[in-house]
């Protein structure tokens, strides 16, 4: 590992109206577009002042020549030293604020930086029992690494540190570093066992999908363990099963798991062996296929279940895949409802922050009338503690519970 040095320039940077306006009220981004100058010859991670018309301070951010967000704005208001100690700083203030989870014996695995709502734009770290996997969605990082890394090092309980790289950041020059590489003590086993909720799960975090496990569905799992006694679960887009153990440990009689992915089904098969001591009891069932084919096969063989959970990957990744997004939701929402039995649940969420919240209600709304039945809403959630909320874009996930009438 070769890191850039920080380099000791500022660069100047002057704003249309709007995007001053933006920055002012708190958001974290501005985009190539909103920038009205900026000094010449800034690398990935420089410094940029953003000044306004009279040459005041408004905000101080990363500067990333790479990204269509060309500023990821660290701080705003009154000048302040950015440096290792900085980010320190914000890394403590973070998991000080998740001090629930850090101190709750049954769940060691949980999100420590969530990027710009925590004030760090583009830096993602989570922690996986000793071991924090620290993940950049931007290039502007590099040259501050070794400050996060030690910032990540000086909390406790962390023993080894893990990069991961973003599609968009393994694409550029990353100094020598690979995703997956170890940054700081011992050398991560290939798979790292964690609790959640008292659960036990395994996660690769060198090369598994996001850090290793989606952390943030972690309440949403613990809703559908609640719900889930007695009764015939299906699981759609299980991935490593988590929603489909928890609905084994919440008593299920039997859980059904559907994901097109092979190695995906047998990571969720071995979490489900994991529990075995809570999830014996009920019969678990795999299929390797399609979703919406699984879902329509099922359909037509007349197989219906008490509750059935979807959760599906993002289908909105740019604006241009918002509408077929939206009839993709619809969809699945209406090809889930013809399995769900006569009064039983759907349990259906999104990660796509392109798709709103009301949005998302009504599509699955309508998914449910266009398979011809009726739903009674029995709640509606959003982001866990370790998952805040600060700006509009950062608002993703969001899930919606219905009874469904004959």
């Amino acid at each position: 590992m070769s890191l850039p040095q920080v380099s000791d320039r500022r660069l100047a940077a002057r704003l249309t109206k709007d995007a001053l306006r933006q920055v002012r009220g708190g958001h974290p981004w501005v985009f190539d577009g909103a920038i009205k100058s900026i000094s010449d010859g800034g690398s990935p991670g420089d410094l940029a002042v953003i000044f306004d018309d009279n040459r005041r301070f408004v905000a101080i951010g990363l500067f990333d020549p790479t990204s269509p967000i060309r500023l990821r704005v660290l701080h705003q208001g009154k000048p302040v030293q950015i440096d290792a100690a900085f980010f320190a700083g914000r890394i403590s203030a973070a998991v000080a604020a998740r001090n629930q989870l850090v101190t709750d014996p049954g769940t060691t695995a949980y999100r420590l930086v969530n990027g710009e709502n925590d004030g760090l734009g583009g830096l993602i770290i989570d922690r996986y029992e000793s071991a924090a996997v620290v993940k950049l969605y931007s290039a502007a990082w590099f040259p501050h690494l070794q400050g996060v890394i030690d910032g990540v090092e000086a909390l406790d309980g962390i023993e080894s540190v893990v990069i991961r790289l973003s599609r968009e950041v393994s694409a550029g020059q990353t100094f020598g570093l690979s995703d997956g590489d170890s940054l700081a003590g011992p050398e991560v086993p290939e798979i790292v066992e964690f609790l959640e909720h008292g659960l036990t799960f395994g996660a690769d975090v060198r090369i598994g999908h996001k850090t290793g496990h989606f952390l943030d569905q972690r309440d949403n799992r613990q809703r559908v363990r609640q719900l889930s006694a007695g009764k015939n679960v299906l699981d759609v887009f299980c991935c490593t099963g988590g929603f489909s153990v928890y609905a084994a440990a919440g008593g299920a009689k039997a859980v059904t798991s559907i994901d097109v992915s092979e190695p995906a089904m047998e990571f969720a098969t071995q979490n489900m062996i994991r529990n075995a001591e809570v999830t014996s009891a009920t019969r678990h069932l795999t299929i390797v296929d399609d979703a919406y084919r699984a879902l329509a096969r099922l359909a037509e063989s007349g197989q219906t279940f008490d509750l059935v959970v979807v959760d599906p990957p993002s289908f909105a990744h740019s604006n241009d895949q918002v509408r077929r997004a939206q009839k993709a939701y619809r969809r699945l929402a209406e090809a889930a409802s013809k399995v769900v039995s006569s009064g039983g649940e759907l349990f259906h969420a999104s990660c796509s922050n392109r798709i709103d919240e009301n949005m998302f209600y009504e599509l699955v709304a309508d998914g449910v009338r266009d398979a011809g039945r009726k739903a009674t809403q029995l709640g509606r959630y959003g982001h866990a503690l370790d998952h805040p909320v600060t700006f509009p874009q950062g608002n993703y996930l969001k899930a919606v519970h219905h009874q469904l009438a004959p």
